[in-house]
């Protein structure tokens, strides 16, 4: 048996499980994000309304993520590398299945439940042992992770469009079942790490195997409160930023160019976002409150963006969505990184899976009002207002949270306490010598 290292490596191995982790994000929501581009063909074969075929990926989203945290008691118990490449395998089939669908139901089961299932079982698994593997780099190597999203379905919308055009819906989803199916050989990347702290996520009964008791830690419990509101507001722009954009003047192509922009600062700022975060100028919690907060005045910038003309570009939607696009990629890897400072090393596992359901909570109840004041107002400008408002009140709450806040008192230390612990959960006091005139006096955090 290899004896314990003191420590995440920071490198290593860990940036193989970077590139899993990349290739998880982008082949499970990197897919669903041009999964829409078959359900004009979906409808137009089954006879059935938009609404209809629009649960299709309301009903993965809702499967993957709120199955997310049995994903990671799984993980926890029998390691990420099996319980990963099990959901490789049930994403795959679930494609296969649903090429050789007779009705719409056998959809909902096919890329509903079977791929939605088999997505839950790899996202959180792969993200908690990337956080295992690095812990000075770790935002930045989350941020490269999570960049996989935007670069596959940058490039699998305009395969996937080709497919459908040359083999039919039938055969796109029989091909996106190969593509899936390098979700096994990306959890056989996933090396076990074993580390101190370890033993804490093996001991316990239910509520600690699915990571329920760490809402009994009063910074964890604000974390998911806020998290929860973020969730509500956070994925509005990837269903009706387009159909805002064309509500407000803008032709087909126009509307596209505002989501690319979106999505380009997005991506871009994502890795940003972790190299700021890993060179600890700022901790990481006022990190979170500052891009949520920015994240939610993006939103209410493109609700308030005018009418634009016939013979307009849209610049100023275009500069609200690139705001919201920038702001809302720097916040992503936040939320994972923090996670490790909360809970400590053995425990960000389950944490990553409950991150994964309180967003789904507040995914469900976010698209759905939109549409609702959609109908009720015309258009989506009240949507992204209120959508907006729940962002901010999300960012207010994780002023909650340990070193949220500017202190009053000395600066830490700048050595950091060890993972296994949680740099935010309380530490006991420790005897300093008091310093002798000759020493430089160390720095207020701030002012109060």
């Amino acid at each position: 048996m290899t004896p314990k290292p003191a420590g995440p490596p920071d490198g290593g191995w860990g940036w193989v499980v970077v590139a899993s982790a990349f290739a998880v994000n982008g082949l499970s929501y990197g897919v669903l994000r041009s999964l829409g581009l078959t359900f004009p063909d979906f409808a137009e074969h089954f006879d059935r309304s938009a609404q209809e075929i629009a649960w299709i990926s309301a009903l993965t989203l809702a499967v993957q993520q709120a199955a997310s945290p049995v994903g990671s008691a799984l993980s926890t118990r029998w390691g990420a590398r099996p319980v990963v490449m099990v959901g490789g395998m049930l994403t795959s089939l679930g494609f296969v299945f649903s090429a050789f669908a007779g009705s719409l139901l056998h959809l909902y089961l096919g890329l509903g439940l079977f791929v939605g299932s088999g997505w839950a079982l790899v996202f959180a698994p792969a993200l908690g042992t990337l956080s295992r593997y690095f812990s000075r780099r770790r935002v930045l190597a989350m941020g490269l992770a999570l960049t996989g999203n935007g670069a596959v379905s940058t490039l699998l919308a305009p395969a996937l469009q080709h497919l459908l055009d040359s083999f039919g819906w039938r055969g796109a989803l029989l091909l996106l079942g190969a593509v899936t199916f390098h979700l096994i050989p990306c959890g056989a990347l996933l090396r076990p790490l074993v580390l101190p702290g370890d033993s804490r996520a093996s001991s316990g009964g239910p509520l600690a195997a699915f990571g329920l008791d760490l809402f009994t830690r009063p910074a964890f419990t604000v974390f998911a409160l806020g998290t929860g509101l973020v969730g509500c507001g956070y994925f509005i722009p990837y269903v009706h930023l387009a159909p805002h954009a064309l509500d407000r003047g803008l032709g087909g192509y126009g509307a596209a160019l505002v989501v690319a922009v979106a999505a380009v600062g997005d991506a871009g700022a994502r890795l940003v976002s972790g190299w700021l975060a890993d060179q600890g100028w700022v901790p990481l919690p006022r990190l979170l409150v500052v891009f949520g907060a920015l994240t939610g005045l993006g939103l209410l910038a493109v609700g308030l963006v005018p009418m634009v003309g016939s013979d307009g570009w849209g610049v100023p939607l275009m500069v609200a969505a690139g705001a919201y696009g920038l702001s809302a990629g720097s916040y992503a890897p936040l939320v994972f990184g923090v996670l490790p400072g909360l809970v400590g090393i053995g425990g960000v596992v389950q944490a990553t899976g409950l991150v994964m359901m309180l967003m789904s909570l507040g995914g469900l109840l976010g698209p759905p009002l939109s549409g609702f004041l959609k109908d009720e107002t015309g258009d989506f400008s009240a949507s992204f207002l209120i959508c907006g408002s729940f962002i901010l009140t999300g960012s207010f709450i994780y002023l909650g949270m340990p070193r949220a806040l500017p202190s009053c008192g000395p600066a830490s230390s700048p050595a950091t306490p060890p993972t296994e612990m949680g740099e935010l959960l309380p530490n006991p006091q420790v005897q300093v010598a008091p310093l002798s005139s000759k020493v430089p006096q160390p720095t207020l955090d701030t002012t109060c």
